[in-house]
């Protein structure tokens, strides 16, 4: 019998600790970037004594009219983003800050994650507590990825205050100690199923920090105010917020398919039948539900704008009761929360 390495569980959540205060750090650098990127001044454009109009048909670009002798700055050249998600020359010491400790954050992090595992040699993610802390490191390694392709650092505020919560969630809602998986997750099945699942819902997460950042922006402009204003300043256009959480959407909808299919096969290989109507077998089913109408509406129906963005965030909503309401609270042949 395999016994628990306690002293590997304490090291694990000293790790997890450490994290959270990292974190911190870098929630603190994303959000003073916001800030002084708020009261960052431009010079104002030269008075038109013309009427000018900016060229037309230059892709990414939008077109502005200034009247005659109006000395009103021209917006799309004030702003600091285009809509293509590219930012002009502008120093942001703290964004780099941010990014640079929330890597540092990740592998401490990590290091938490990896300890837990050793602790009793399984995969760390056998109840309510291991679930969190793993969701949260994946939501943050998905994040840092995504900065490779995509400047998306006006999301650093966002993403490393979810992930605080999270961990905060794991240490104060679901603290469980180190032991051994029951015997219905002694199974390769749980090494596929759930990590799938996990970085599936890892990826809802940024798709969801997106959409409220997209209806954040369109309120903004619908109420008058010019797009280079206030805290969102950084935030780009609606329109490339809504087109990059689409491509997300779309692979995160891909691997939670592949979940769904997963779990049916490990259903009929621990309980004998493929699909049971379990309450965690029917949120799984209403997830893939609800973002496969998401991608149809969106790609055939035209559903863009407010309304893709809000199926998104009804998504991932449906996403975090499953995983903190039916996990916790619905008896079932999936109440593994461990609490």
């Amino acid at each position: 019998m395999i016994t628990v390495n306690e002293t590997l569980g304490q090291y694990s959540e000293l790790f997890m600790l450490l994290a959270a205060l990292t974190y911190t750090v870098s929630f603190i650098a994303f959000a003073a970037d916001l800030v002084r990127a708020r009261k960052v001044v431009t010079a104002p454009a030269e008075p038109a004594q013309e009427p000018v109009l900016a060229a037309a048909g230059t892709p990414g670009t939008v077109q502005w009219t200034h009247g005659s002798g109006g000395g009103k700055a021209n917006e799309h050249n004030d702003a600091v983003v285009d809509d293509a998600m590219g930012y002009k020359a502008l120093r942001r010491p703290a964004a780099r800050i941010g990014v640079a400790v929330g890597v540092l954050g990740l592998v401490v992090h990590a290091a938490g994650v990896v300890t837990r595992g050793m602790a009793a040699l399984r995969v760390p993610w056998g109840n309510m507590y291991e679930f969190t802390t793993t969701g949260a490191m994946l939501v943050m390694a998905v994040f840092l990825t995504a900065l490779l392709f995509r400047d998306l650092r006006f999301l650093g505020t966002f993403i490393t205050g979810l992930v605080l919560v999270m961990l905060m969630a794991g240490a104060i809602a679901f603290p469980t100690p180190v032991a051994q998986l029951i015997p219905a997750l002694q199974s390769y099945w749980l090494i596929i199923h759930v990590s799938v699942a996990v970085l599936s819902a890892a990826i809802f997460t940024l798709t969801f920090a997106l959409s409220v950042l997209q209806l954040a922006k369109t309120r903004q402009e619908k109420r008058g105010k010019p797009r280079t204003a206030g805290l969102l300043r950084l935030v780009p256009s609606p329109v490339s917020l809504e087109q990059l959480a689409y491509r997300l959407n779309a692979i995160g909808f891909i691997l939670w398919t592949f979940t769904l299919m997963a779990g049916a096969i490990w259903a009929e290989a621990a309980w004998g039948r493929y699909w049971g109507w379990d309450t965690k077998e029917v949120w799984t089913f209403v997830i893939w539900v609800v973002y496969a109408g998401y991608l149809h509406a969106r790609a055939t129906r035209g559903w863009d704008g407010t309304r893709a963005a809000w199926l998104s965030i009804i998504g991932y909503l449906c996403v975090i009761f499953n995983f903190a309401v039916v996990n916790v609270y619905f008896p079932g042949l999936h109440s593994y929360s461990g609490l």
